[in-house]
């Protein structure tokens, strides 16, 4: 999986969705890659979701989350740092 790649998920319903590749998180100790997928719901609230390096959904969810909130707090701290760095200019 790479950033940006779109990954198409069928529920066993038949509902389709596309689910955008926002990040990718690397365990060294585990040689694991997980990506991290965004959907965007029109008028209601998006969905993330957490696959492994080829795609497949992690179906424990505990590895899951702990993967999710690894990459928001990531992503919240390059947020500070770029406000930071925004505010020193």
């Amino acid at each position: 999986m790479e950033l940006s790649e779109v990954l198409h998920i069928r529920t066993s319903d038949g509902a389709s969705y596309d689910f955008e590749v926002v990040g990718i998180l690397e365990e060294p100790d585990a040689a694991a890659t997980y990506a991290v997928l965004w959907h965007e719901a029109a008028g209601a609230e998006g969905q993330f979701i957490v696959t492994d390096g080829a795609g497949n959904i992690l179906e424990d969810e505990e590895l899951a989350q702990r993967v999710l909130d690894e990459f928001l707090d990531f992503a919240q701290e390059e947020q500070s740092h770029a406000e930071s760095s925004e505010e020193k200019s």
